[in-house]
């Protein structure tokens, strides 16, 4: 293995990974503070949701100015979800690493 695909494999697809995983967390944060399962007002929880907002709105931030909520719902972490799989399965592995070698 090649040291471009063990960038691939080792460091780009799990980055990949980690990022959908933020979102996932920032999307269940989101509907903890909707439920008043989670108080907004304590500090140290919010400071955690705004990181995870501002990690997260650099991919969701693009899609929510093409795809509005509807009806009250974002559809951007489901959008950037299945985009950010598509990157990481076809495109990285299937497509970029078997062309390095």
């Amino acid at each position: 293995m090649s040291f471009a695909q063990s960038l691939i494999v080792h460091f780009i697809s799990p980055l990949i990974e980690a990022y959908i995983f933020l979102i996932v967390i920032y999307v269940i944060m989101g509907w903890l503070f909707a439920l008043n399962v989670v108080n907004p007002h304590n500090p140290t929880v919010r400071q955690i949701y705004l990181t995870l907002e501002r990690v997260s709105g650099f991919i969701l931030d693009p899609i929510r100015k093409i795809v509005p909520a509807y009806g009250g719902l974002d559809f951007s972490p489901i959008i950037a979800f299945f985009f950010l799989s598509w990157v990481n399965n076809w495109l990285v592995l299937k497509k970029l690493l078997p062309m390095l070698g």
